[in-house]
This record gives C-alpha cells, structure tokens and sequence, in this order.
C-alpha cells in the first residue's frame, strides 16, 4: 500500500512542479540560443530577459516545491480530499511515510532539474572556468577543493530544506489538533518548531565547540579564524541538519498517530 500512496502523492505533486520544470528548461534554452547570437544589441537584451526569466523559475521551483507539499500535505490530511483518504486500507504511519517519501524524491528531481536548467543556460568553458575559480577560492579559505567545497554546499542546503519543510509538516498536525483558527495556528507552530531546530542546532554547534578551541572562537571572536574552523562547523551542519529533520518529521508523526481531526 505504501507503494501505491507514494505514486499517488507523486503524480499529484508533479502536476504543478512539471510546469515549472518545463518553463525553466525552456528559458534556459532560450537564454542559450539569444545570448549565443554576438553583435546584435536586440538579442542580448533579449536574451538577458529570459536569462532573468529563468533565475525566477528556478526560484520558484524551491518555493512551489515546499510550499505546495505543505499545500497538499494540508488539503489531503485535513481538507475535503482527507475524508478518501482516511478510508484508505492503510495505516497513519504509511499515509504520513508517503508524504515524506514523495517530498523527498520531488526535492532530488528539483534540485537535478535546476542543475540542468543553470547547465543548459550558461554552459561554456569561459563560465566554467569563473565558477571553477569561484569555488576554489572559496575552498582555499576553508582549506578545501573546490568540488568537496560545492558537494558540502550542495548537502547543506538540501538538509536544511528538507528539514524547514518538515518543520510545516509538524506544524500542520499540531495546528490541526486546535479547535478553530487551525491554519493560523498551523503557521504559528511551524515557525516555532523551526526557530526552535535552529536553536538546537546552534546549541549542538556550541557543544562541539566545547572540544574544538578553534570552532569556540566562532563563537566568542569577532576576528578572523582558522580555515579548518569553518571548514569543521560546515561539515558538523549537514549530519546535524539531517537528525534535526529525522526528529522533526518524527515528531510530526508521533502527533499525527495520535488522531486526525477533520474538518
């Protein structure tokens, strides 16, 4: 059964999604074929239009992708769709599983269709070479290569995302167990959860600092600090990011067992 929800969660969550997806190749490619056209000042302008078309669908890929699975995760738990699927042959535990499962898989497809969107638009060995010579030189100063450097920041956001978005989850189930005002306390629970993981998160930081003088002068320094410093608080963040989000999506879970009020 839990193959089928997830299907079924999928092919709903990319029924808005592919339209971004596939405006943002299309612009990309159009960015491509304008700006590839020299000394003509029409298509350059052209071009740089849809090259900012572009950047603002890629942009809202990540906004629709969180903010429409919290739009779903709402409308099919608690609004009228929740009324079917509550009278699923399914456990809680696989309706709630799905939902993260399809977010999960929809956040690897958006990031994969952004990477190719950016590929397709500004590709070319003189670009390369500046992003190259970017991240090296932002990896020189955390005492790294540029490619550990762009898989660290890759990870690190990913994590991050995935948990704010099942901070709204959480914030969902709890919201939904007030008796009125449900969304607006939907808002004020996930916004709490999610300042309340990021000081968590802050006081796991401290606590490796406690072993680590040269993470403790992050935090008591001003000045400028060892390399490897920022380099070790970078890779602290992702597993911290992800155990953050692991606790969170179960929190979520725990309350959503507990019951379903349905509106």
């Amino acid at each position: 059964m839990l193959g089928k929800l997830i299907k079924y969660d999928l092919r709903n969550v990319y029924k808005p999604l592919i339209v971004f997806y596939s405006l943002g190749i299309f612009f990309s490619l159009l960015t491509r074929g304008f700006l590839a056209v020299e000394d003509s000042f029409i298509m350059n302008i052209i071009g740089k239009i849809c090259s900012g078309v572009t950047i603002s669908m890629i942009a809202n890929i990540l906004i629709n992708n969180i903010m429409g699975a919290w739009a779903r995760f709402r409308r099919n738990l608690y609004g009228d769709e929740s009324y079917l699927v509550h009278t699923l042959p399914a456990k809680r535990s696989e309706v709630y599983l799905a939902k993260s499962l399809a977010a999960v898989v929809t956040f690897v497809s958006s990031f994969a269709v952004i990477l190719l969107t950016l590929f397709a638009a500004y590709y070319s060995k003189d670009n390369m070479e500046i992003l190259k010579n970017f991240l090296s030189t932002m990896a020189s100063g955390i005492d790294s290569t540029a490619t550990a450097f762009a898989l660290i920041l890759f990870a690190e956001v990913f994590v991050q995302l995935l948990s704010t978005l099942f901070c709204g989850f959480a914030g969902i189930v709890l919201g939904h167990k007030m008796n009125s005002n449900k969304v607006v306390w939907s808002v004020v629970f996930g916004f709490g959860i999610y300042m309340a993981t990021q000081t968590v998160a802050l006081g796991i930081f401290f606590i490796f600092a406690l072993f680590n003088p040269n993470i403790m002068n992050l935090f008591t320094s001003n000045t400028l600090v060892a390399a490897d410093a920022v380099k070790e608080l970078f890779v602290y963040a992702i597993p911290t990011y992800g155990i953050i989000g692991l606790a969170t999506a179960t929190l979520g879970y725990i309350f959503f067992k507990k019951g379903v009020n349905v509106d």
